[in-house]
């Protein structure tokens, strides 16, 4: 029989070609669900009033939370997706999906109705106060309160799309939203608009979550013959072996969310009692971080369908070679923007705002922040090949390692020791002892896998082009 074109992707492609097909696209996506954030930091900075950026940061750590249901059913259902392509069996593939795109649904609607009721005691958590209330609020009305759903389904749908080795899909559809997020932002947050500040901000986000949701609803109705993704009501389970296996793969992934989650606030909170222009410079460095960092987690996240299949079918030797060739490229970018951002955090910071206190603030707090980042590479990259081949205890161990034992208690201890500043290197501490664990638990999966090829009698199948 034929080799489809997914097949071929995943069995016989050149390894530096196969992992570009995949990876590239991701990438561009990742970036993208950056610049959404990124769009609004920027506009809100132009009115060059710390309290308007203040409440877009203080939310941040709720928008974040969004990824704890996209990795739960996103994560989760994609990688028994891919592995179930492994192994050609595609009933599976349409169930897993339907069960993730409906688990989507119904938690994004539930955490909106949740952080509804709770506002206020869910932005006094968030460190906002008499001064930062009214942008808070107004901003998480429309990326939360409305927003929570569009924004979550956007997300999954493109990991299911990508599951099938449809990157370039599941990227257009993502950057469709960015895009005009981008050119809504002025209209509807600065003076010669709407001048809504930051309200106008969330308005666009969640107007341009919907438009990149209706395409992958038209992308999965023109493609309906042509795949095996499922969002039929029909196909929807409760079927034990596969709520057990996305659960196993996406309740790890989310967990590892929730404590981001939890570091963030923590974060913002220390931030908060030094004031709005603290706030404002912390949340832009952040944001501004993220950037680079999404590129190594998009690479680790582009490859995660070609691991997941070729570990399933069992070639180890293909497997490891596209893991060893992502390294290299994530490693050696990260490595040269953390030179750049240590050296001229000054240049970066004025990109967002004018306020000469937030810039202080933001240089100071970028050179903390970059040095973490050639390590992130390394943690990212052994996260998404344990989600991939279905080692979600090993991704659960290190979330907690990353932020309970680590990086939370070098939180206080830093402030402790140097006020404010230390908070920017928390993260360093944390992802330097993560990524020699990570090399570690990656040379003993590499091990196993051999054991594995030579109990079998052999090193996998020979289509292993590099």
């Amino acid at each position: 029989m034929e080799k489809t074109q997914k097949e071929r992707l995943f069995e016989d492609y050149p390894i530096p070609k196969a992992v570009a097909s995949l990876a590239i696209p991701t990438v561009l996506s990742s970036l993208v669900m950056v610049l959404y954030n990124l769009a609004d930091t920027y506009f809100v900075g132009m009115l060059n009033d710390p309290v308007e950026n203040a409440g877009v940061a203080l939310a941040a750590p709720v928008l974040l939370a969004f990824n704890a249901v996209n990795n739960l059913f996103g994560v989760g259902s994609s990688s028994l997706m891919s592995r179930s392509l492994g192994c050609k069996d595609y009933e599976t593939v349409r169930r897993s999906s339907a069960f993730g795109f409906y688990g989507a649904l119904f938690f994004g609607v539930v955490f909106s109705l949740l952080c509804t009721v709770l506002k206020n005691p869910l932005l006094m958590l968030l460190g906002a106060d008499s001064t930062t209330y009214d942008a808070t609020n107004d901003y998480m009305f429309w990326t939360v309160t409305l927003g929570a759903a569009p924004a979550i389904l956007n997300v999954v749908l493109a990991y299911m799309v990508r599951s099938e080795g449809a990157s370039m899909h599941a990227s257009v559809g993502t950057m469709s939203g960015c895009f005009l997020n981008i050119i809504l932002d002025p209209i509807f947050v600065l003076p010669w608009g709407l001048d809504m500040g930051a309200a106008g901000a969330g308005c666009a986000t969640f107007l341009s979550n919907c438009v990149a949701c209706a395409y992958f609803f038209v992308l999965l109705a023109v493609r309906r013959k042509s795949t095996f993704i499922s969002i039929s009501p029909r196909k929807f389970t409760m079927e034990k072996r596969i709520v057990l296996s996305v659960f196993a793969v996406g309740i790890p992934a989310s967990i590892q969310n929730l404590l981001n989650v939890t570091g963030m606030t923590i974060l913002n909170n220390f931030t908060a009692s030094y004031g709005a222009s603290a706030i404002a410079a912390m949340g832009i460095t952040q944001k501004v971080n993220s950037v680079p960092t999404q590129v190594a987690m998009g690479l680790s996240q582009g490859i995660m369908p070609l691991v997941s299949y070729n570990y399933a079918s069992g070639n180890s030797k293909r497997m490891k070679k596209a893991i060893q060739f992502s390294m290299k490229i994530s490693l050696s970018f990260l490595v040269v923007v953390a030179i750049f951002f240590f050296v001229f955090p000054g240049i970066v910071t004025r990109l967002f705002i004018a306020d000469p206190e937030v810039i202080a603030y933001g240089e100071r707090f970028l050179r903390g922040f970059s040095l973490a980042m050639p390590f992130l590479a390394v943690d990212f990259m052994a996260v998404g090949i344990f989600q991939a081949v279905g080692m979600g205890k090993h991704a659960l161990v290190f979330a907690l390692l990353r932020k309970l034992a680590l990086e939370i208690p070098a939180l206080f201890i830093l402030n402790l020791l140097f006020p404010l500043y230390g908070l920017a290197y928390a993260q360093f501490v944390a992802e330097l002892i993560l990524a020699t664990v990570a090399v570690i638990e990656l040379k003993k999966l590499f091990e196993r896998l051999k054991k594995r090829d030579s109990a079998a009698g052999a090193g996998g199948p020979s289509s292993d082009k590099t």
